[in-house]
Parts: C-alpha cells; sequence; structure tokens
C-alpha cells in the first residue's frame, strides 16, 4: 500500500495472477484496500480537515477531563465521602482555563454537532454539581449556625441577654 501527495482513491488491491480463477463471491473476500493516485479527484483528507479534527479532538478530551472532575465531585459528595473542596475547586479551574482558552483558540468548532453534545453533557453535569453544592453548603450553614448558638448558650449566663431571648422568642 502506497499513499502519495495530492488526490487518492480507496480501489481493492488483488494479486494479479488469481484474478482470472477467482469468482465473483471469492473476489469479494479476497480484495484489500489501497491508496492510489485519482488524478482527476479531489483530495480525500486534506491538511485543514486534519487539523480540524485534531482540535476536535483536544477540545472534545478538555471537555470530558472536566465533566470527569465534575462527576467526581458531584458523586463524592452525594454518597458522603470525604470531599477536598480546595483539590477539586484547583482541578475544575485548570481544567475550565483549559477548556475557555480552547474554545477561543477554536470558536469555529462551536458549530460542531459533536461539540454541542459535549457542552451540553457537561452543562448537565455543571448544573447538577451546582445544586449538589448548593445543597451540602446550605447544610453547612445550618450546622454552623447551630454550633454558634449552642457555643453563645454555653458561654452567656443570661445576664446581658434580654427576656425574649431567654425564653426563645
Amino acid at each position: 500500500m502506497q499513499a502519495q501527495e495530492g488526490a487518492a482513491v480507496l480501489v481493492m488491491e488483488q494479486p494479479v495472477a488469481d484474478i482470472e480463477a477467482t469468482t465473483e463471491a471469492e473476489a469479494g473476500d479476497a480484495l484489500l484496500p489501497a491508496l492510489l493516485p485519482n488524478p482527476g479527484g479531489e483530495v480525500v483528507i486534506d491538511a485543514a480537515d486534519a487539523a480540524r479534527s485534531d482540535e476536535m479532538r483536544g477540545l472534545l478530551a478538555a471537555i470530558r477531563r472536566l465533566e470527569s472532575i465534575v462527576e467526581e465531585e458531584t458523586v463524592a459528595l452525594t454518597t458522603g465521602k470525604k470531599v477536598d473542596f480546595d483539590d477539586f475547586s484547583a482541578r475544575k479551574s485548570r481544567s475550565m482555563l483549559e477548556f475557555v482558552r480552547l474554545m477561543r483558540a477554536r470558536m469555529h468548532l462551536g458549530d460542531e454537532i459533536e461539540i454541542t453534545e459535549a457542552i451540553q453533557r457537561l452543562r448537565e453535569k455543571l448544573e447538577r454539581n451546582r445544586s449538589v453544592l448548593e445543597m451540602h453548603y446550605d447544610a453547612v450553614r445550618e450546622v454552623a449556625t447551630i454550633i454558634v448558638k449552642a457555643v453563645r448558650d454555653a458561654e452567656s449566663d443570661g445576664t446581658y441577654t434580654g427576656r425574649a431571648t431567654q425564653d426563645g422568642k
């Protein structure tokens, strides 16, 4: 098999000696693909398409990495595992920065269906992550409020508090 620069066409390569002896059914089994020049045709994959697909793969990989980090944090929060928020925050920030830089450099890829679908999946995972983080934050704030009240009540002998506070009003 040989690839040449310029136009190319996919043809089936078969040994010359076997061509006459091969039946039509056997011919389909024995054929191998070969890339041969096509002087009148267009280039099947040109350099711009190859670069575009590399850009797409890079952008899709960045989206998948960000998706993975967000999903990992969401799962950790929903299953009650210990979460290192500093680590997740740093990882999400780095990954988001990479994603934003790639998107700015390759804005023309925004029309690609695969990219659009990947961004939509990422958006859904980010929304789920935001919801779980908000619920976690609300629970932490509620627990902190209870602890602050308990500490104040334990430290106070009631001398400087008003009657309404002592009655729980």
